[in-house]
């Protein structure tokens, strides 16, 4: 007789089933379950303990099951049709078993993760390994948490084309910017579009541990800059000295033709203006006359003057005429309202702009629109 066999005896689980305390039948179970991991059965004796999980796992008291998915959460013992069982129970007793258990395949997983149990969805995530198309199936329909719990496993086999589908969903979701930059592995493409939209400290984290050329960490942590410079305007208004602020922007080098562009499709006429003077060292009363009063070859002049790129005044020519035709229209040349007009006027003609130029523009033009979204949902 096995050692099985001998602590496994018909009496015990007659005791077990027909026992009518919930605890004490559970104590039995747990006691049962343990007994059966711990053993080396044969073939017979498996099937045997198989035949009393599938009883464990029909038991009409919660806390009998949940002692099963407790107990044989990580063993192979349990058959993939009482997995499947216990992972459609209630969650005290699936979570276990989903987070831990061997016996499913990637087409169980997916249907758990497809279901939509955002809890459920994170035991899958968390799983001591995840396969690339499980990974896959997160990343499309798992929640926020879900991706997060996905990203911050290293254990999960996370494609490239996974993790662009993440980022997409929750790049503003700075956990889970988070918790995708600090994993071990990172593909080039990812680790620069991460440097793009995370925090300093996990930028920096990004730039020190993951291969990113230095002449793409330093374009990169400038284009935020620029943005930065951009919002921080929108907000100061008037209040701001701009001959002052832009010669500082120039004496850091990062009064570029990107900051300008942006800066003029957002309306800040004042800011372009003074840019374009610091950079032709001209007073800013020339700059404006050049701009504004000089005929068509007034704005050529001092821009090829300031060294901007020649393939992109086409698009400050038409930023340029766009403020124009709104302060002709009578409309108001400052505020939230005159700055998303002069976005949306600049956009419709299709500008010749860099792609990072344009994407930053859409991203505040969908800004801009939420709140009137929002009153009109109101």
């Amino acid at each position: 007789m096995t050692a099985f066999q001998a602590r496994l005896t018909d009496a015990d689980i007659r005791r077990m089933i027909k026992a009518t305390d919930e605890d004490e039948r559970a104590s039995a179970a747990h006691k049962l379950c343990r007994s059966m991991d711990r053993a080396d059965l044969s073939d017979d004796e498996r099937e045997a303990a198989q035949k009393i999980l599938r009883l464990l796992a029909e038991d009409a008291a919660e806390l009998v099951r949940r002692a099963l998915a407790v107990t044989l959460k990580a063993s192979d013992l349990i058959p993939h049709d009482v997995a499947r069982r216990l992972a459609a129970d209630v969650d005290s007793v699936a979570l276990p078993i989903i987070g831990f258990s061997p016996a499913f395949s990637d087409e169980d997983l997916i249907e758990i993760v497809e279901a939509g149990s955002a809890i459920r969805q994170i035991a899958v995530a968390s799983r001591p390994f995840v396969s690339r198309d499980v990974a896959e199936a997160l990343s499309i329909d798992g929640c926020e948490q879900a991706v997060q719990a996905l990203a911050a496993n290293d254990n999960a086999d996370l494609s490239e084309r996974a993790m662009t589908q993440a980022l997409d969903r929750f790049s503003d979701a700075p956990e889970v910017v988070a918790a995708m930059a600090y994993r071990r592995v990172l593909p080039v493409e990812i680790t620069e579009r991460l440097i793009t939209i995370a925090s300093e400290a996990v930028r920096e984290h990004l730039i020190s541990r993951h291969a990113v050329a230095p002449e793409t960490a330093i374009r990169l942590a400038g284009f935020a800059r620029e943005r930065a410079t951009v919002d921080l305007i929108d907000q100061a208004g008037s209040g701001v000295d701009l001959a002052q602020f832009v010669a500082q922007l120039n004496g850091r080098k990062a009064l570029t033709a990107s900051l300008l562009l942006r800066a003029l499709a957002r309306g800040q006429m004042g800011l372009f203006e003074h840019g374009l003077a610091e950079l032709a060292m001209t007073p800013h009363s020339r700059a404006w006359l050049m701009i504004h009063d000089a005929g068509p070859l007034g704005l050529r002049a001092i821009y090829d003057r300031a060294g901007l790129p020649p393939r992109l005044f086409p698009a400050f020519r038409a930023g340029v005429d766009t403020w124009r035709t709104l302060v002709a229209e009578g409309g108001q040349v400052s505020g939230d309202g005159f700055r998303q007009q002069m976005l949306e006027r600049f956009l419709t003609q299709r500008p010749n702009a860099p792609r990072e130029d344009l994407a930053y523009l859409m991203e505040r033009l969908d800004r801009a629109t939420e709140p009137v979204t929002r009153r009109a949902a109101a």
